[in-house]
C-alpha cells in the first residue's frame, strides 16, 4: 500500500468543451494503472473524493468527474432533481474525455483503464464498459439503470457487480437478468448479492454502510484491478 496521495483539482476536454474532477496518485513518481470513480447521486463530495484517494493509496491514478459541475448536496430531494437533470449524453462526453485524460497522462500505464461506479455512478459505468474500449475492468456498485439486452452483450471488460440484498430500488430479479445479459458477452462476469444490505452500504458516511459487505466488495474491486490493469 502506498504512501498518503497526491491530491488536486484538474481540468481536461470533453467534446469541444471542458470537464472537471479530482485526481488522486501516489507520491512515489512511478507510472500506475488508471481508474475513474463516477459518483452517486449526491454530487462529487467527500465520500468519493476519498474512494478516489483509497485507490491511489492502493497504487492507482484516480480521477473522479465532476458530472455535475460544481453542485453538490446533501439532501435526497435536491439530489434526485440533480440527477433527474443530468445531461446523460454530456456526462457521457465528460466520462469519455476522463478516460482519455487518464490514458494521456504520464503517470498512468497500461493505457486500459478501470472505472468504478455508485447508484447513478454504477449504471454509468455499466454503460460506459459496454462502449469505450479503453477500459479494461469495471465495478459497477447498485446501479440501477441496467441497460438493454442488446446494450449488455456488447460488454468489453471483466466486470464486477455489487448489490444489495435488501435495496429497495433494484429488485433482485433485475440483478438476474443483468447478470444473464451480461454474460451473453463472453467476458469474466461476477454479480455478487449481499445478504442484508441496502441501496448504498458501500458509503460510509451515511446510515446505509454496512461494514463487512463493503469491505469484501472492496477488496473484490482491487482484485479485479490489480489482475487486469496491468
Amino acid at each position: 500500500m502506498a504512501g498518503q496521495p497526491v491530491t488536486e483539482s484538474v481540468t481536461f476536454p470533453s467534446n469541444g468543451g471542458q470537464g472537471m474532477g479530482y485526481l488522486a496518485r501516489p507520491d512515489d513518481g512511478a507510472a500506475h494503472p488508471g481508474v475513474v470513480v463516477i459518483q452517486e447521486w449526491w454530487g462529487l463530495e467527500e465520500h468519493i473524493k476519498d474512494v478516489a484517494r483509497r485507490l491511489a493509496r492502493e497504487g492507482f491514478v484516480a480521477l473522479a468527474p465532476d458530472l455535475y459541475h460544481g453542485r453538490v448536496t446533501g439532501e435526497p430531494d435536491e439530489a434526485r432533481k440533480l440527477a433527474m437533470g443530468l445531461d446523460r449524453d454530456r456526462a457521457v462526453k465528460d466520462l469519455d474525455g476522463a478516460v482519455d485524460f487518464l490514458c494521456g497522462m504520464s503517470q498512468v500505464a497500461p493505457k486500459q483503464v478501470g472505472m468504478v461506479g455508485f447508484c447513478m455512478g454504477g449504471g454509468l459505468t455499466l454503460l460506459m464498459a459496454c462502449r469505450n474500449a479503453d477500459l479494461g475492468a469495471a465495478a459497477v456498485f447498485y446501479g440501477g439503470n441496467m441497460g438493454s439486452p442488446d446494450l449488455l452483450r456488447q460488454l468489453h471488460c471483466p466486470l464486477f457487480g455489487a448489490f444489495g440484498e435488501r435495496d429497495e430500488g433494484i429488485p433482485l430479479e433485475r440483478v438476474e437478468a443483468l447478470k444473464e445479459g451480461l454474460q451473453q458477452s463472453g467476458q469474466p462476469v461476477e454479480i455478487r448479492i449481499y445478504p442484508g444490505a441496502p441501496h448504498a452500504f458501500f458509503n460510509d458516511t451515511r446510515p446505509s454502510y454496512r461494514p463487512e459487505a463493503a469491505q469484501d466488495a472492496w477488496q473484490r474491486t482491487l482484485a479485479l484491478f490489480h489482475e487486469r490493469l496491468r
